[in-house]
């Protein structure tokens, strides 16, 4: 009869044990030095070793020989526990044996002496299935078990735990296996099983097994059902992945709005059958992967993947802004539940979600609100944004369009004048002011350290002069004179330096007291409409 690869390479040992040896030092200290605990509590993803290394640790307890702190596996006891033959190792599922009856048999026969091995074993897997009677049953057990009883509890759940369970445990945290680890015990089971496997799709699985050395050997067994060589192609066919080479592309094609490429991208997903649930958790990693590139500097610590696909996906990232990033991964997350709800609806719901990747005016949420507005801002601080630029309809067609319909100029009447350009600010006492965009920044460096002086000058309105000193109008002479005061005109010419990149001496900063009251506050808000508007 076939035996599953991931039974038949089930470690026997705590030295096969891999990716825990934060776990394994520990135990096999205790068996070394004959003192197991009375109660252990493995907790955990699904797939770490938490029942292999249970079973392993019932063996070492019994064995009449024992290796280091590890079973033998050649005396009678070891043979035995492993053959599922010995009475006094009782494994039970918590999940279908969950009632108060259940463990109010265990706890009768606890009081029995081992029938042949040195010590009774309770494994209790799935515990946190138990009802909170039989918690509440196996609470004076377990914390007070006679000297032959061991209990080792496994969950994938540990919150589900009552705390009083829990303090009466010796309690170990199975991690998820790292990716490089898992590629390594693919390739040498590969080469055991006589399977050929390129490196890249050993690597490909460990990443799709998600931390769980149990399912990448599943993985491994289902790729290798063909019988031919495993590539990175063989994996995506048998998963009903569209390859990381095409998310990439898909990545290119959202970056530039290239909708043709969106829409045959989706296409030939269906086309060839492949899940779009599976696709769009690709989609989603590699979104993840681009805000890790974008918000930290060492980017490769976090990452896995290889040097080639690091450097593509970089390049792919610097068309993207933070805020953007995390628009998009609100927009792509909800597409997936929504994918999961609907199942005939899935290929709509993708082409929908692109098309508002691409275009954030399509998006009213607030992550792509922030997204729009800090271009916006971004657009205003650096000049790039222009009348022609913005993206608004183009009002020099309506001009054209009644331009032939305009009367002849009469020779009495006075001269049109041009429209100011986009710089130009009113001018004042024979100057030319522009507009000093993002103001209001210096003014929030300035409450950071006073928030005193910042609260007299924060209706002020700054501009550039054609000598590029800054003409600094404030609201009103009390203004005038608490920023005279302390040192605060130090204080404000250090935040314009910070906001102009560039030093701003004290002959540089002319302050002027507001003649009309109804100058308006300078905020954020009236930088962008002014930046959109081309400053006029």
């Amino acid at each position: 009869m076939h035996q599953a690869l991931y039974r038949k390479w089930r470690p026997k040992t705590f030295d096969d044990v891999c990716g825990q040896e934060h776990v394994t030092s520990v135990l096999r200290y205790e068996i070394k030095n004959g003192a197991p605990s009375h109660a252990y509590l493995f907790c955990g993803s699904r797939g770490t070793g938490k029942t292999t290394c249970a079973k392993i640790l019932a063996k070492a307890v019994n064995c009449e020989a024992p290796v280091n702190g590890s079973p033998c596996c050649q005396c009678p006891s070891c043979r035995s526990i492993e053959a599922g033959s010995a009475t006094d190792v009782l494994e039970m599922d918590a999940a279908s044996n969950n009632g108060v009856e259940n463990i109010r048999d265990i706890r009768d026969e606890v009081v029995y002496t081992p029938s042949a091995l040195r010590y009774r074993v309770y494994i209790v897997d799935e515990v946190h299935m138990l009802s909170t009677s039989a918690f509440n049953a196996l609470l004076k057990t377990l914390e007070e078990p006679p000297a032959h009883v061991i209990f080792i509890l496994a969950t994938t759940e540990l919150h589900k735990l009552p705390a009083t369970i829990v303090s009466r445990c010796q309690r170990f945290d199975f991690r998820r296996i790292a990716s490089t680890v898992l590629a390594d015990r693919i390739s040498y089971i590969a080469r055991e099983e006589g399977i050929t496997i390129d490196p890249e799709a050993s690597a490909r699985i460990a990443r799709m097994a998600q931390g769980g050395m149990r399912d990448a050997i599943s993985l491994l067994e289902l790729c290798a059902g063909g019988g031919a060589a495993i590539d990175t192609k063989t994996v995506d066919e048998m998963m009903g992945s569209v390859g990381r080479d095409r998310v990439l592309s898909l990545m290119r094609a959202v970056a530039n709005a290239d909708y043709d490429a969106i829409f045959a991208s989706v296409a030939e997903a269906v086309a060839a059958s492949r899940d779009l649930e599976v696709f769009w958790q690709d989609l989603l990693s590699v979104y993840r992967d681009m805000l890790v590139i974008k918000t930290t500097e060492n980017a490769a610590r976090y990452l896995d993947l290889a040097d080639a696909e690091a450097e593509e996906l970089t390049s792919i990232t610097e068309g993207f802004s933070k805020s953007t990033l995390l628009s998009h991964c609100r927009l792509v997350e909800n597409a997936l539940f929504a994918m999961q709800k609907s199942n005939a609806a899935k290929r709509m719901i993708a082409e929908l979600t692109l098309v508002q990747l691409c275009d954030p005016r399509l998006d009213t949420s607030p992550e792509s609100l922030v997204a729009r507005i800090e271009r916006l801002e971004d657009a205003a601080v650096t000049g790039a944004l222009t009348r022609a630029e913005a993206p608004r309809e183009p009002a020099p067609q309506k001009a054209a369009v009644k331009e032939p319909k305009k009367a002849p100029p009469v020779a009495s009447d006075p001269p049109v004048a041009p429209k100011p350009a986009a710089a130009a600010a009113p001018k004042a006492g024979g100057r030319v002011l522009t507009r000093l965009r993002g103001f209001i920044n210096c003014i929030e460096r300035i409450r950071r350290d006073n928030s005193m002086l910042a609260s007299f000058i924060g209706e002020a309105r700054a501009y550039l002069d054609e000598q590029k000193r800054v003409v600094v109008i404030l609201p009103s002479a009390f203004a005038e004179m608490m920023l005279e005061q302390n040192g605060g005109r130090d204080v404000l010419r250090r935040a314009l330096s910070v906001e102009l990149s560039r030093e701003v001496r004290d002959g540089e900063l002319i302050v002027e007291v507001q003649g009309a009251p109804s100058a308006k506050n300078d905020t954020v808000i009236d930088d962008i409409l002014s930046a959109a508007e081309g400053g006029q």
